[in-house]
């Protein structure tokens, strides 16, 4: 089951290139590059951060990890400033890809964003996917990431397809999480550790992920979580601590 699950992130799909595939990623780079230097001055600005975080993504493919940070970590205030959530959070999950000292902030700072503000609950789930990675198996900390990814999947899936198979993935990730925690695999002991851990009740663990993430970011904040809850729109769907 954990298979299946894990890896649902760009960090985890970077594989060693062969010949052909190095030889594809460099046109499709030269092809990038080629389009941001012939964007007219004055173009959208948004569209030039995009085509830059394509770029990015790229560069992290390609295990160019430091470029790659160098040009994201801009990004990710620009898309801020922008109120571009979702581009803020796949930048996140960019920076937290290329593997250098303040990975592990961007990723705080990314999911603060993904669950506070209603951007695709897809790439919440991708975002808590690796906040599980990165706490031990024996913590609850894991736990409460997924039972946020369950939560936001069910409250802001488009639709009841969407509702169905990503509530799917992220049941199966619960569950995963709950056999690593306390090797559960039967299904009425899962349903008693998610009542005994309150995992069935997001009044109170998503306080518990705000203080997770407040440990993982330390003093070492990007945003001014303040002012953003202030602009948070009333039908957000989100969760801001």
């Amino acid at each position: 089951m954990t298979d299946n699950l894990i890896g649902m992130g760009i960090s985890d799909n970077i594989i060693e290139p062969d010949e052909n595939v190095t030889e594809q990623m460099l046109q499709e780079l030269t092809s990038l590059q080629k389009r941001l230097a012939e964007m007219p001055a004055g173009s959208d600005e948004l569209a030039r951060n995009r085509l830059l975080l394509d770029i990015a993504t790229l560069l992290v493919a390609m295990d160019r990890k430091i470029e790659a940070w160098d040009i994201a970590r801009p990004l990710f205030d620009a898309f801020v400033a922008a109120a571009s959530w979702q581009d803020a959070v796949e930048t996140s999950d960019v920076l937290y890809a290329a593997d250098q000292d303040e990975s592990i902030v961007a990723l705080g700072n990314g999911v603060w964003l993904a669950v506070t503000f209603p951007v695709d609950p897809t790439l919440s789930t991708n975002m808590l996917d690796h906040v599980i990675e990165e706490t031990p198996s024996d913590s609850d900390g894991g736990a409460v990431a997924a039972a946020t990814a369950h939560y936001l999947a069910n409250l802001r899936a488009a639709d009841e397809k969407m509702r169905e198979s990503l509530g799917f993935l992220t049941g199966n990730l619960l569950a995963s999480v709950a056999y690593r925690h306390s090797n559960l695999k039967d299904r009425e002991m899962i349903d008693m550790w998610v009542e005994r851990l309150e995992l069935n009740q997001p009044e109170k663990f998503l306080p518990r992920l705000g203080m997770m993430l407040d440990i993982i970011v330390g003093d070492n904040w990007w945003i001014d979580r303040d002012a953003l809850r202030d602009v948070l729109p009333d039908d957000a769907n989100s969760y801001a601590e």
